[in-house]
């Protein structure tokens, strides 16, 4: 019966695999073929991405090449809390002003026709062009003691001596935003291009006034761009470098800066490393929390 039993069973398996659909069958081949593309792409990412971001986390446990969580305790605690806390005031700062100064150009562009809005664009991209340590190397040229903002100052009468404009807070802001303020203006222009202008039309024709209408209407279902902008901005100043370095003078002390002086200075791996996966992971959960809000690819500029 045994045999009987199996032999009843084989019998079955061959008459469901000679029953299954042919395009089912094409389906899994073309799903393995596929599979089997991936796999350079995967190897890339794995040994350029993962290995590195795993030895990273390893390092950060090693403290005197011992295994320890000194590393850690040390981010938490005096100058590496306060160069935290100083980096995340500035982000914010930074955010702020680039929302305040990009969210008009964006409603402008996406206000006008198409030839003039490209126009707006090209302005807006064409710093792009431009390598990040020339255009501050150009702010620290505006702004120090003898550059052109304070001769100008001077030469109108209105300072009797020079600003310290650079090598502070005040510079490194002003060049951070500048050079942010493309990846800000680009997402807000994405989401109110695809705001239907008939809704503010029937705003109006309801007897809206040009404020309440935008504040009703439009501003509600542009979220998506100042959500998605303020996150770009505010995780790139979190990992800024150049320009801190450049136009801070070390007085504007970033984390950043931090790795950088610990490879650079004191060859102190695990330290730069706990202090690289402390700010990896901050990312991570803001990415996570505006996750929850609107999708990823949104905030990543995919849609």
């Amino acid at each position: 019966m045994m045999t009987t039993a199996k032999r009843i069973l084989q019998d079955t398996a061959v008459m469901q695999a000679a029953t299954i659909d042919p395009s089912m069958r094409h389906q899994r081949r073309e799903d393995r073929a596929m599979l089997l593309l991936m796999v350079p792409a995967l190897l890339v990412v794995v040994v350029l991405l993962v290995a590195p971001l795993v030895w990273l986390s390893w390092q950060s446990f090693y403290h005197d090449g011992v295994l320890s969580l000194a590393n850690y305790r040390r981010v938490f605690t005096g100058a590496y809390l306060d160069t935290f806390l100083l980096t995340f005031k500035l982000s914010v700062i930074v955010t702020a002003i680039t929302l305040l100064l990009g969210y008009p150009v964006a409603y402008f562009a996406a206000s006008i026709s198409p030839r003039w809005s490209a126009l707006v664009l090209g302005m807006v991209i064409l710093p792009f062009w431009t390598s990040v340590l020339v255009r501050t190397y150009a702010w620290l040229v505006l702004l120090q003691r003898t550059g052109l903002i304070n001769k100008a100052l001077i030469g109108a009468g209105l300072i009797d001596r020079p600003l310290q404009l650079s090598y502070n807070q005040f510079g490194t802001i002003i060049a951070m935003v500048h050079i942010l303020l493309p990846f800000m203006v680009l997402p807000l222009y994405s989401a109110m291009q695809k705001i239907p202008p008939n809704l503010s039309q029937a705003g109006a024709s309801l007897g809206g006034s040009p404020l309440h209408v935008f504040w009703r209407v439009f501003l509600p279902l542009s979220m998506s761009g100042v959500l998605a902008g303020v996150t770009l901005v505010f995780v790139l100043c979190l990992g800024f470098y150049i320009t801190p370095e450049l136009m801070g003078g070390g007085k504007s002390m970033m984390v950043s800066m931090i790795v950088s002086r610990n490879v650079e200075i004191y060859n102190s791996w695990g330290a730069a490393s706990s202090v690289s996966v402390v700010l990896l992971i901050c990312v991570f959960a803001i990415f996570y929390g505006v996750s929850r809000v609107i999708p990823l690819e949104k905030t990543l500029g995919a849609k």
